[in-house]
């Protein structure tokens, strides 16, 4: 496989390791999606950003049908904002709001 196939599929895993119990809708509560984060997340350069807080607001902007559970869709949108500020990060591109000069990801 890969690198991007495992990437691919180890995202598809960790979802599903952590969802709840119903496999025909995983979903993620915030509980699951606390202790996916903490144990998942072991670089220092992305783990000292989040704290309960933030898991709190993350669960509210990534919960857009505000059903008080994240689902595969929008767990995906979590996982590429956190891909996006490391990408930020690493090459100091991208992280201005908007179209145009010195933004490289839009």
């Amino acid at each position: 496989m890969t690198r991007l196939e495992e990437a691919i599929q180890n995202i598809v895993e960790v979802f599903l390791e952590y969802a709840g119990d119903d496999p025909k809708k995983p979903k993620l509560c915030q509980e699951e999606l606390k202790n996916m984060l903490e144990n998942e997340i072991k670089s220092p350069e992305i783990r000292e950003k989040i704290t309960a807080d933030d898991i709190e607001e993350a669960m509210q902007k990534l919960d857009k049908n505000h059903d008080g559970e994240v689902n595969f869709k929008e767990f995906s949108r979590c996982v590429m904002d956190l891909a996006k500020s490391l990408y930020h990060n690493k090459t100091g591109r991208g992280g201005k709001k908007g179209k145009g000069k010195g933004n490289e990801d839009e």
